[in-house]
């Protein structure tokens, strides 16, 4: 009857007490535009429609349409080691906020005792005297040092692990997002290796063919050594560049293995030239920044940090009033084990304790201090977040709106440049220009040829940046 008195006491008081001390959060205004840049950069740009999922609401199922590439990413969030190490993180992070709400409610232990305890003969008060021993067995239930939260400092403290908690709830989204995206362009740069590869392999043959007619060509008195000589370097050069370009692929596929987080399999991975198949979302809807920005999980992560530094200033605040702590048992204690749990053998004890912090040389000033110059930092991460996510976005946007102009006008490039060498190796056969010529033509096409799948990687690469940029979509 004492033990369920005590104990609801505590649990009473401690239900009626809390108030807090942490400051009322607002979130700090917008420190970028309302809107993304303007201009013929950004003309790509296409508008949210009400009712349609944004850029970051678009699943990644449906915005990677590449099937090989869709199983890539679903094994790597299957098995990706550091998507892993930010799932267990969350863990760790719920589990710390368990630990601060438990603090809230008292702590109650059971215990059983025995004491024995022998005096000796000189020092006893019986008559004659004679040595004793003496035993005391006790049973009971109690709570100690239980700290009454009457100014708020638990459930401040329980507020900041929660936002913690909620922070690492949104790293591991953000860290996802980033996975996904990092699959994807390592897959592009594979498939862009892969093609640069296979255009080597050709211009190889092909100036192997050109060096094997030159060399007939000079055997027979037609032409000369430094055609030949020329003639030889250009195929040393390809030769050089294939060397370049297979070492260039098995390093993307170890790079792609580390992502996936097991080994590739080479059979499911698309062929030479499949990088002109892939296709991605083009007109990924985007919204006015204040939408877009705010629901990036990096940007709701810095906002929950802030919050819970936030709520440490309440903690430091309640640190200058009182702590009321009770401890208190209730149970049985009796001489004889027997007799221990009969109803005269009842017993309770209750010690409320009150502390009051009269000196501590400036200690709760420098941690008042430190917490309100903590959430001053995270107001100044939070808004740094912003800017760079701004900045991130316009990038992808400007970047948007030219790989396109850039990519036809490259692909023009290719064909010119295909006609001159066309044209400059008929003007040599005919004795007309200088092996020197072809050989120009032939560097030109082949370097125009490399910028063109460089600029197609470029383009698909940035698309799935900003699908990124905008918050991606799990």
């Amino acid at each position: 009857m004492m033990t369920r008195k005590i104990l609801s006491t505590c649990v009473a008081v401690a239900l009626l007490s809390g108030c807090s001390l942490v400051p009322d959060y607002v979130r700090p205004p917008s420190p970028v535009p309302e809107a993304w840049p303007q201009g013929p950069t950004y003309k790509a740009v296409s508008p949210a429609e009400p009712g349609k999922p944004q850029g970051g609401e678009v699943a990644w199922r449906d915005f990677f349409t590449d099937a090989n590439l869709r199983q890539l990413i679903q094994q790597a969030l299957d098995n990706n080691r550091d998507l892993r190490v930010a799932a267990l993180n969350i863990t760790v992070a719920q589990a710390s906020y368990r630990v601060s709400s438990a603090s809230l409610l008292p702590t109650v232990n059971a215990g059983m005792s025995e004491t024995e305890q022998h005096t000796p003969k000189a020092l006893t008060s019986t008559v004659p005297q004679k040595a004793a021993t003496t035993r005391l067995y006790s049973a009971n239930l109690g709570t100690t040092a239980f700290e009454l939260d009457l100014f708020g400092r638990l459930r401040s403290l329980e507020e900041q692990a929660l936002e913690k908690y909620f922070a690492t709830e949104e790293a591991r989204t953000s860290t996802q997002i980033a996975l996904v995206a990092e699959v994807a362009n390592t897959y592009l740069t594979l498939l862009g290796d892969r093609k640069l590869l296979a255009l080597t392999e050709e211009t190889q043959q092909t100036r192997e063919k050109s060096l094997d007619l030159i060399q007939r060509s000079f055997e027979r008195g037609i032409g000369s050594q430094l055609d030949v000589a020329q003639a030889r370097s250009s195929v040393e050069t390809a030769r050089a560049n294939r060397a370049r370009y297979l070492r260039q692929v098995d390093l993307d596929k170890n790079a792609l293995a580390l992502l996936v987080g097991s080994p590739l399999d080479e059979a499911k991975l698309s062929t030479d030239g499949a990088l002109d198949a892939v296709r991605f979302v083009e007109d990924l809807p985007v919204g006015l920044p204040s939408e877009v920005l705010l629901r990036r999980p990096d940007i709701v992560q810095a906002e929950h940090q802030l919050k819970a530094a936030n709520a440490n200033i309440g903690a430091a605040r309640a640190a200058f009033f009182p702590v009321l702590s009770l401890t208190g048992s209730a149970g049985y204690s009796n001489l004889t084990l027997d007799t221990l749990f009969q109803t005269a053998s009842g017993a309770w004890a209750f010690a409320p304790q009150i502390t009051m912090p009269i000196f501590d040389a400036g200690r709760n000033f420098a941690n008042l201090d430190s917490a309100k110059a903590s959430r001053d930092m995270a107001v100044a991460q939070y808004e740094k977040a912003i800017q760079s996510a701004f900045r991130e976005v316009a990038d992808a946007l400007a970047a948007k709106g030219t790989l396109s102009d850039q990519l036809e006008a490259q692909t023009a490039l290719v064909a010119a440049t295909r006609d001159s060498y066309r044209l400059s190796q008929a003007r040599y056969d005919r004795g007309i220009d200088s092996y020197l010529t072809v050989l120009d033509s032939q560097r030109s096409l082949y370097s125009a040829e490399q910028d063109q799948i460089a600029v197609q990687v470029a383009r698909l690469s940035n698309l799935v940046n900003l699908y990124k940029v905008l918050g991606g979509g799990v």
